[in-house]
């Protein structure tokens, strides 16, 4: 009989750049000071692409063979590379696309995803629907922003929140019982009025009045997506653990979205977690949108064990949120 395959990481790569802007170089930029940054949101620095001949397709590529250094896979075996982005570098043309021709991915075929926070949650689950089916090997998956290019640096409210960064992930076809489980997604159109940068689309092109209007920038209802986000990340992890018959107690690993950490902090809390057992890094990157979740993966890959059962879970404009389970595998090693 033979076994089902299923979808399981096998390698992770990350990058970001080195510009640190950190809470006292905000304070010299706005009304604000790095205690009540740190207590409100537990951010101390976020990165930021400097560089402006640089963009999310280069912070992508540097993920990418970050991620093919370390596992020894070449470029010419990828099939697939699906990039989650809600910055790219240009509209029209997918961003995935200039990735493949800067890392030399000639073998695959590329496209975008856009869910903001939530992009990389639903990239990693339609790429390892990819590989499930049997008709792919090798699909990375990126998630990537370059938050500082749509940043208003005169807004306290939201320049204090978003860095730069990327990570990427190999998913590969597995028997051993590993891999992705099952996933829970929501979207809720309605919300769209809180978080979202009105200009640049086909909406409101850009003029010199949106410009002017700094409608090119994120506005974001703070108080909103707050709420929002608990409920709605905690919501999902309960359904998806509830659907495949499974308690908090079976879960070795959260990893969360980093937008804030009183609400990964609350996330943690309302699912009876353990605070040792929810991977934090915001105090280092700030929100990184797409890129948080393979960011944590990167940072703590040496923590996770084979068969650990791991919820990623996020929340974004849209809204879009969910949660996706997960068990652990093994990585490759160069």
């Amino acid at each position: 009989m033979k076994l089902k395959s299923s979808a399981v990481i096998t390698g992770i790569g990350g990058y970001v750049p080195d510009s640190i802007l950190s809470n006292s170089d905000l304070e010299k930029m706005v009304d604000t000071n790095s205690e009540w940054i740190v207590s409100r949101t537990g951010i101390k620095e976020r990165r930021i692409l400097t560089d402006k001949t640089l963009a999310t397709s280069d912070m992508a590529t540097w993920a990418i063979k970050n991620l093919l250094d370390s596992t020894k896979v070449s470029a010419d075996e990828i099939d697939c590379v699906i990039i989650a982005t809600s910055t790219p570098d240009h509209l029209l043309l997918s961003t995935a696309s200039i990735v493949c021709d800067k890392v030399g991915m000639t073998n695959a075929w590329a496209t975008d995803v856009n869910a903001a926070c939530s992009g990389f949650l639903y990239a990693y689950t339609l790429g390892s629907s990819l590989v499930e089916g049997g008709r792919y090997k090798k699909v990375i998956v990126v998630g990537a922003d370059q938050n500082s290019a749509i940043i208003n640096y005169k807004d306290r409210n939201t320049c204090i929140l978003f860095g730069d960064g990327a990570g990427a992930v190999l998913i590969e076809p597995t028997t051993d019982g590993t891999g992705l489980i099952d996933s829970v997604f929501k979207t809720e159109g309605k919300g769209r009025e809180h978080l979202l940068v009105p200009g640049g689309g086909s909406k409101v092109p850009a003029t010199a009045e949106s410009v002017a209007a700094n409608k090119h920038f994120i506005h974001q209802d703070g108080r909103v997506v707050f709420k929002a986000a608990i409920n709605g990340m905690t919501d999902t992890c309960k359904a998806v653990l509830e659907r495949n018959h499974m308690t908090i107690n079976d879960i070795n690993w959260l990893i969360p979205h980093q937008a804030n950490y009183r609400i990964i902090h609350a996330v943690g809390d309302h699912l009876g977690l353990p605070a040792d057992r929810v991977k934090v890094n915001i105090e280092r990157y700030g929100n990184t949108t797409a890129a948080t979740i393979p960011l944590c993966l990167w940072d703590f890959k040496n923590d996770f064990k084979h068969n650990d059962n791991m919820i990623l879970t996020a929340f974004g404009a849209g809204f879009s949120w969910g949660a996706t389970l997960l068990k652990w595998g093994k990585l490759r090693t160069a």
